[in-house]
């Protein structure tokens, strides 16, 4: 399957398939004799899985680490990490998403602080107008 067919196939487009290839997440696919990257359903199923954990909120960046594992994801599919299970290993890695679950946990203080800050800075009164002030829109008294 070409990259155009693949990567309609997986709902990315062919510059993400190249990108996922240069960044070590997808081994480079076999070739045609023309030279065009020809992709199977083993490689459309990798894929997928690259593209679920992205979704996930996973990094490109996290998925490089683990980026030999993920062929075992698309045979078996991804079940809820239990770090604490004895004797079956996560697949993706407890650490890779603790590690991003840590930063989505800043992310999201972060993002806190400053609608904390932006909702303090916000008047929640209306002003009132007092003696000295002009009514907006009206002109001055000049009398």
């Amino acid at each position: 399957m070409r990259i155009g067919d693949a990567a309609a196939a997986v709902g990315a487009t062919p510059r993400a398939l190249r990108f996922y290839e240069q960044r070590g997440l997808l081994p480079p696919p076999r070739r045609t004799r023309a030279g065009q990257r020809d992709y199977t359903l083993d490689d459309l199923a990798v894929l997928r899985v690259i593209r679920h954990l992205l979704g996930l909120g996973l990094t490109v960046e996290d998925l490089a680490g683990i980026a030999d594992r993920l062929p075992l994801l698309a045979v078996h599919p991804p079940r809820p990490c239990d770090p604490g299970a004895p004797g079956e290993p996560a697949i993706v890695g407890t650490a890779v998403v603790r590690r991003r679950i840590e930063a989505l946990d800043a992310e999201i203080e972060r993002l806190t602080r400053l609608r904390d800050a932006l909702r303090a800075g916000l008047d929640p009164a209306p002003r009132h107008a007092t003696v000295g002030d002009h009514a907006a829109g009206a002109a001055p008294d000049t009398r």
